[in-house]
């Protein structure tokens, strides 16, 4: 590319960049937060490697004290994330067409024991036990890509009975130790209450969460279209004048109450088709409360047998009751999308390498990291679309 056509390229995306920042940014009132704000972003964009403030400042040919001042506007300036959050996902609403909501998990390794919400867990992929910290991340599935909008810090035990650790790392009193279902239904929570975000299906997996008809009862109660694999032991209600209580495994083996569907899908070889059984009725969650025993939610089943009995059978359960199998599978695009978003995360935008102690600290860096993600995989074209105050969710739309 001649030298004209580069720096014309480089001054584009910098005004870009600029507008960007000044819309998601809006809400840090002193124009030094915002001026810290793109210096990070870049730095978050182009540094190779390690993305700490002090291969940031160098980067940008800053003054030697400017990495300090990086620093301190992650760690110790007081600016509120949230506003900085909504206005994010607003944006990334807005500029793309999004078909599912997803959270993901991410593993983020440390040493020591002081950095927020480090404890040591055993690690499901690998058997060993690791010392990390753990978080559940909310992305929004759109077109080719899962942009990440919300973060949600896993705590142990240990961090609850430790008032001093936790007052050294700033942990607000409302933050404690919880399942990971409650995680995702606080993040739930927050996008019902956001009116100008979408009323897309949730895709999750809920193959290890300990409380996964817990979950599904909740996202029932928000009025939320769901498609969640769960595992073979997951717990259903079939029937109405006489109830049977049934795990979707046993459900399936019934010859005759399961439909077969074929289903186009992507695989290394080409494209090739997927059977796909259905279980002929709809089912409903064993009843937990009376506020949805009146009408409670109808699902479907939906089962992937393992390919030649090699590997387990896969099961979901849909409140997509009116949609084809194959809208159903299509939707499940969006965890392979969510996986290939966390690995760019890990590899290209500096999601594992805060360098900080504290609660607000990490939540600042994962708000600048989710903004680089959206400014490099926004479409070009788009508009940046000024926000005004959202209107208020009616009553009651939290369940």
């Amino acid at each position: 590319m001649p030298w004209g056509e580069i720096r014309a390229a480089a001054t584009d995306e910098a005004a870009r960049a600029h507008t960007f920042l000044e819309e998601i940014f809006q809400p840090l009132q002193r124009a030094e937060q915002r001026r810290w704000a793109r210096a990070y972003l870049r730095g978050l964009l182009h540094v190779s490697g390690r993305k700490t403030p002090r291969r940031m400042a160098r980067a940008e040919a800053l003054p030697p004290a400017a990495a300090q001042s990086l620093h301190q506007f992650i760690n110790a300036s007081p600016w509120d994330w949230e506003p900085v959050r909504r206005r994010l996902a607003s944006q990334v609403a807005a500029s793309t067409t999004p078909y599912a909501w997803t959270v993901a998990e991410l593993t983020i390794p440390k040493r020591g024991e002081h950095s927020v919400g480090v404890h040591r867990r055993l690690d499901p992929a690998t058997g060993l036990i690791v010392n990390c910290q753990r978080a559940l991340g909310l992305f929004l599935a759109a077109g080719a890509h899962c942009y990440p909008l919300d973060w949600s810090l896993v705590l142990d035990g240990a961090w609850n009975r430790d008032p001093r650790r936790r007052l050294r790392a700033r942990v607000p009193e409302t933050e404690t130790a919880r399942s990971d279902g409650s995680h995702v239904l606080e993040l739930a929570g927050g996008v019902v209450t956001r009116p100008r975000l979408p009323g897309v299906p949730w895709i999750l997996d809920l193959t290890r969460c300990d409380d996964a008809s817990r979950v599904l009862d909740g996202l029932a109660r928000l009025r939320l279209d769901v498609v969640c694999e769960v595992g073979r032991g997951q717990v259903v209600r079939t029937g109405n004048r006489s109830p049977t209580v049934i795990t979707v495994g046993e459900l399936m083996e019934g010859r005759y109450a399961r439909q077969p569907h074929a289903v186009p899908r992507q695989a290394a070889a080409g494209p090739s088709r997927a059977l796909v059984h259905t279980y002929a009725g709809t089912v409903r969650l064993p009843r937990r409360g009376s506020s949805l025993d009146d009408a409670p939610a109808a699902y479907r089943v939906l089962r992937l047998p393992g390919p030649h009995g090699c590997r387990p059978d896969r099961y979901w359960i849909t409140s997509l009751t009116d949609r084809s199998v194959e809208d159903v599978m299509t939707a499940l695009r969006g965890r392979v999308a969510v996986r290939t978003a966390v690995a760019a995360l890990r590899e290209h935008f500096g999601v594992l390498d805060f360098e900080g102690r504290s609660f607000p600290g990490w939540h600042h860096h994962m708000t600048l990291v989710s903004a680089a993600y959206a400014f490099r995989h926004l479409p070009r074209g788009s508009v940046l679309t000024p926000m005004t105050p959202e209107p208020a969710a009616p009553a009651g739309a939290a369940g």
